[in-house]
């Protein structure tokens, strides 16, 4: 009871199937002017990586800044493509497809098979390096493509609970701490800066000015970006890296990757750029064990997109569909060269928390910026080379908004249950640990800790125990399905009673709303 005898309201916060406070569902769409600078946004963000993985992949490779160049452009346009595909037909949720980083490790296998390695002319080892890739990840697209389009990811979702979804979620952002502010610290005076800045901007920005218009946390990443852009280009100008290390120049100055000189005007990506592909069984399997841990975690990324969308559930229907259309995307990377597979963007999913617009249309505007600026390499090559420490800390805020929207769904489970408590603690806990006994065997003696004869088996164990959130993953999907649970007070605990009704995707009509497929075909095939 308060001072003035007014008694205090301590019942729980009630459980809410869609996220309140989103200003733009997946359906509902800004004004253009509004919707084309926060699709721009979704395309600054995306930069990251889509830079970020041809610039560690193609000098191993033996390819300079004009094969890096091509690679980023060719990657860029890839996700465009993949992105439009997945919101008119696959999830159609406003998800981003994007480079992953989960099939590095079977790519640089490949790098440093003896039979690349034995090519002495660089330019010669990056082609025929760059179509043993492409065939691998030709081979491993029909994984997901079979999973998806015949309805075995269907059955397997159908077993997940909110109880289950919290480790895969949150392990899907906090997998990729390492690209977070240890990629800051690489260049602290603009990372830091950046960081703090974008906090303020925001999050103390709206309430400080007391703003009518939703400006700064809106456009906090444009926002922030300009100005330390800025910074970055009057230190590279004024030379205070002249006499830094090469690794300071490269990952702080504005000029150092070369980027914008190799960049041809006006290329447009063709598949097979690269000649025919060339294929091998090992290479194959190990790819598509990248591929399986990708689909994991593009898995955890779309719910998460589906939350910041304020859509209900992802009926599993829509999720094996979206799994179907993602390998479509692989298979579209693989058949132009993008040195990678497609996976759902995490950083693009905590971008819709940040600005709190979930909107379909948003991303669709995204995808169009890729295309455009993939083809115009010149302009595209200029925002491509923002330094690396700028986008990282971007993703310090982005990628933690994907980590807390996993542990949202805690909301529909019951925290006093042993069983809730002994899924969740060991899923999480073994989700860190087990791919970081991984990695680290791998650093330490150059191999990992399976290491047999064979080199695929190898690949295989290490690239599926090396992911986070597909460890997390597993072992809370299993021991939720294992321990007790026909029991009614089990189903209650681990949440299923809230998601029971959306298993099914006639179960409820807002299902239609926000994943039918467009054109009426969600009339004819609502399970596809």
């Amino acid at each position: 009871m308060t001072g003035g005898g007014k008694i205090e309201d301590f019942s729980p916060h009630p459980v809410k199937e869609q996220l309140p406070g989103i200003e733009y569902c997946v359906t509902s769409h800004p004004c253009w002017p509004e919707a084309i600078i926060l699709g721009f946004q979704h395309y600054l963000v995306m930069l990251g990586i889509t830079v970020l993985i041809p610039s560690f992949l193609v000098p191993q490779m033996g390819g300079g800044d004009f094969e890096k160049a091509i690679v980023i452009q060719t990657l860029l346009f890839a996700a465009g493509v993949n992105t439009l595909l997945q919101t008119w037909f696959g999830t159609r949720l406003p998800a981003v497809i994007g480079g992953s980083f989960t099939y590095i490790l079977p790519t640089i296998i490949i790098i440093n098979s003896p039979r690349y390695q034995g090519i002495v002319d660089p330019h010669q080892r990056f082609i025929q390096t760059m179509r043993g890739v492409q065939g691998a990840l030709i081979i491993a697209s029909f994984f997901q493509i079979v999973v998806g389009f015949l309805g075995f990811w269907r059955i397997v979702v159908r077993f997940l609970s909110p109880l289950s979804a919290v480790p895969l979620v949150t392990l899907a952002g906090l997998g990729l701490y390492t690209i977070g502010f240890p990629l800051l610290a690489r260049c602290m005076e603009l990372g830091l800066p950046a960081l703090v800045l974008l906090v303020l901007v925001s999050q103390y920005g709206p309430r400080t000015l007391l703003s009518k218009r939703v400006i700064f946390d809106r456009f906090a990443v444009i926002i922030v970006l300009a100005f330390i852009w800025l910074l970055a280009l009057i230190l590279t100008v004024s030379g205070a890296y002249k006499h830094a290390s090469p690794a300071t120049q490269f990952t702080c100055r504005t000029d150092g990757s070369g980027l914008l000189s190799a960049t041809p005007w006006i290329r447009f990506p063709l598949p097979l750029q690269w000649g025919k592909p060339t294929f091998q069984a090992g290479e194959a399997f190990a790819m598509m064990a990248a591929s399986f841990a990708a689909l994991i975690e593009s898995t955890g990324t779309f719910i998460a997109v589906s939350r910041y969308g304020s859509a209900t559930p992802i009926p599993p229907s829509i999720l094996s569909r979206g799994v179907g259309w993602q390998g479509i995307g692989i298979l579209i990377s693989g058949l132009l060269g993008t040195l990678t597979g497609s996976s759902a963007s995490v950083e693009n999913a905590g971008l819709l928390a940040l600005t709190r617009v979930g909107s379909r249309r948003v991303v669709q505007i995204s995808a169009c910026f890729m295309l455009f600026f993939s083809i115009l390499g010149k302009f595209g090559a200029l925002f491509a080379s923002i330094p690396m420490p700028i986008i990282a800390a971007f993703y310090c805020v982005l990628f933690a908004y994907v980590a807390s929207a996993g542990i949202g769904f805690l909301q529909f489970c019951n925290l006093n249950s042993f069983r809730t408590k002994f899924i969740l603690g060991f899923s999480i806990f073994m989700g860190f640990s087990v791919p970081q006994y991984f990695n680290q065997t791998l650093v330490l003696t150059g191999h990992g800790p399976v290491n047999t004869n064979s080199i695929s088996f190898n690949v295989i164990l290490n690239v599926i125990f090396s992911s986070h959130a597909t460890v997390a993953a597993i072992t809370a999907y299993f021991l939720d399905c294992t321990l007790y649970r026909k029991d009614s007070a089990v189903r209650r605990d681990c949440g299923l009673v809230w998601w029971d009704k959306f298993r099914y995707y006639e179960r409820d009509t807002r299902s239609e709303e926000f994943y039918s497929l467009p054109y009426n075909l969600g009339k004819h095939f609502p399970s596809f």
